[in-house]
């Protein structure tokens, strides 16, 4: 390597030293139907430990139904061979879009590799298909929103989280015959909080725009077939573009969109995220079928989620740590300094065998670091008491007591 690059990159990453914004990554051994236990592989060898900011939200990914459903997948090759177009479409494939398609009432659904790349595919072609629209965009999205809708070069505006008198100012203020696009997040994974949308659906029937709702902290979550907010909120029909991920609720990997034929068959023939990349191996689509459809028919570990979530939520605010407002599976617990939030969850991981991600700069804004704890069904109650109790022992041996104060706000 030449010596100029290798000193650019040297202090780019002492950088993100100094300012406490360096992603450690921890070495992690999930362990064979015991979630959320595991095994962490640190510098002092193996320990086990509880995980307690997953995105397998509920479990899934060890289910033993799906495990059985991706060994029987095996018969039909470790691999996809290649992109759709050179070697065809797997059958898996096929049925695990079908019924997506079916799970969210739309005619048809295209499977990508990963939700950010279904989301970055979809935006960016779309955008540049339909010349000329605008997007507006909540200041919420995810950052694989944000790039599809960069890399389509749209004409777009930003409005105020959630706030619906913003995005209808906004949009009255463009001419009646301007295309438009509306593009948004049911579960919003940061704070916590949920899109309004059945306002959102009736600013876009009133000003003719086209919906894109990234459902991705939602499917298998929402709804009484796991359709998400969409589906809860009985709206399905009224979303232009349904957007999800098979690599959270549903416990396995990989992103989709479900909508009309024709707006998939646009992606599908214009998108070279698509059309370029290599397709999901069967393996995986048939855990992700075996997924979807049993939480489509049970609702027990959406039930018991929702009440462990609720204990948390609870035993946070009683201690007197502030728990961001939602109505959401999310459980955002305010810390409000990088150093602190990287210091609280590396003593939570080596003191007390607790794994918890610090969230800093830039995923979201300096001064709202913060703890993000996704409890579900297997986080049983004594687990929820051991967390607050770990949590308190930590912010005080830190000195950092004011986080137990009920005045304690975001700033």
């Amino acid at each position: 390597m030449p010596d100029w690059a290798d000193t650019i990159f040297a202090d780019r990453l002492d950088d993100l030293h100094d300012q406490n914004r360096y992603r450690h990554f921890a070495e992690i051994e999930r362990l064979d139907g015991k979630h959320p236990h595991a095994r962490w592989h640190g510098p002092n060898g193996a320990r086990d430990i509880i995980i307690w900011c997953s995105n397998d939200y509920l479990g899934m990914g060890q289910s033993q139904m799906v495990k059985e459903a991706m060994i029987n997948g095996t018969n039909e090759g470790g691999g996809a061979g290649g992109t759709r177009n050179i070697s065809g479409n797997s059958h898996a494939v096929m049925e695990l879009e079908r019924e997506l398609a079916d799970l969210h009432g739309k005619e048809r659904a295209l499977v990508f590799s990963s939700g950010y790349v279904a989301n970055d595919a979809s935006l960016s072609t779309l955008i540049k298909i339909l010349d000329g629209v605008k997007v507006f965009s909540d200041e919420g999205n995810h950052a694989s929103m944000i790039s599809g809708i960069r890399n389509g070069v749209a004409d777009k505006v930003i409005f105020r989280h959630n706030d619906m008198a913003h995005l209808a100012s906004l949009l009255a203020a463009e001419p009646a015959d301007r295309a438009k696009m509306i593009a948004f997040e049911s579960v919003y994974s940061m704070d916590g909080d949920i899109a309004p949308m059945k306002e959102i659906v009736a600013l876009a029937k009133r000003y003719d725009a086209l919906t894109y709702c990234d459902e991705v902290h939602a499917v298998g979550l929402y709804g009484d077939q796991g359709g998400g907010v969409a589906q809860r909120d009985g709206v399905t029909d009224q979303i232009d573009i349904i957007q999800g991920t098979l690599g959270k609720a549903f416990g396995v990997m990989g992103g989709y969109i479900a909508a009309s034929d024709q707006i998939c068959d646009v992606v599908r023939s214009y998108g070279s995220g698509f059309i370029f990349t290599t397709a999901l191996p069967p393996v995986i689509a048939r855990g992700a079928l075996a997924s979807i459809r049993h939480l489509r028919q049970s609702q027990s570990e959406r039930q018991v989620q929702r009440k462990q979530v609720a204990r948390l939520k609870d035993k946070l605010t009683q201690a007197g740590f502030y728990v961001f407002p939602g109505q959401s599976h999310i459980v955002p617990v305010m810390i409000g300094d990088a150093a602190l939030c990287r210091t609280i969850c590396t003593d939570l991981l080596e003191q007390y065998g607790i794994y918890i991600q610090p969230i800093n700069y830039p995923t979201v804004a300096k001064g709202m670091e913060r703890l993000r704890i996704t409890p579900g069904p297997f986080h049983d109650d004594q687990m929820i008491d051991a967390l607050v109790e770990a949590m308190i022992s930590v912010v005080i041996n830190r000195k950092a007591t004011d986080l137990l104060s009920i005045r304690h706000r975001a700033s």
